[in-house]
């Protein structure tokens, strides 16, 4: 529909990154991962341009080094200093910093994008929804610190340093109410949907 219009479309055309409009939506939408913002979005988007234009520069970077460029470029607590001597570096391998700037997009440009272009809309999840999948995030946690904990138990107690016989890992997670005074396991006060406050 706007994409004569749009900032985004062009320059995903100019530098042929072909697969970023389908990456762009998906982030948004939370499709196989979290959920990222539309501001999330720009930051991913430009240092995907800045990441073009060093491999067109055929400048040698080494692991995560674009990345901190792009911190370099445009963090607010990079001192002058730290921020022309990129600028310089990146001068130098052939990269015209001004005009890489200037093509940076904003978290506007990237909504105009997905909803005009693309023609996504973003339904936010029902509450009940966003309940379960946070529990599921807690579910996951505290499995994680079970097979931590289990882990380090068993290297113990084969290097001898503990004595130990056939055990289970508990782990519990309880939020206790500084108001109310009240106490719950994490699910139940999901379950409850408050405490005694409510």
């Amino acid at each position: 529909m706007g994409s004569a219009q749009s900032k985004v479309a062009q320059l995903i055309e100019t530098y042929g990154l072909t697969s970023m409009g389908t990456e762009l939506e998906h982030a948004w939408l939370g499709k196989n991962r979290e959920r990222q913002s539309l501001r999330d979005l720009a930051d991913r988007f430009n240092q995907a341009l800045l990441v073009a234009a060093i491999r067109n520069s055929g400048m040698d970077v080494i692991d995560g080094e674009p990345a901190n460029f792009y911190r370099l470029l445009t963090d607010d607590d990079v001192s002058a200093g730290k921020r022309i001597e990129a600028r310089n570096r990146l001068e130098r391998a052939g990269i015209d910093v001004d005009t890489l700037e200037s093509q940076f997009v904003t978290y506007q440009a990237i909504r105009y994008y997905l909803t005009e272009v693309r023609d996504v809309s973003y339904e936010p999840e029902s509450e009940t929804e966003q309940v379960e999948q946070e529990r599921g995030t807690i579910d996951r946690l505290r499995s994680r610190v079970e097979t931590i904990v289990r882990d380090t138990v068993d290297r113990l107690n084969t290097a001898d340093k503990l004595t130990v016989g056939e055990y289970r890992v508990f782990v519990s997670i309880d939020i206790r109410c500084q108001d109310c005074g009240t106490r719950y396991g994490i699910s139940d006060l999901l379950d409850r949907g408050g405490c005694d406050c409510e």
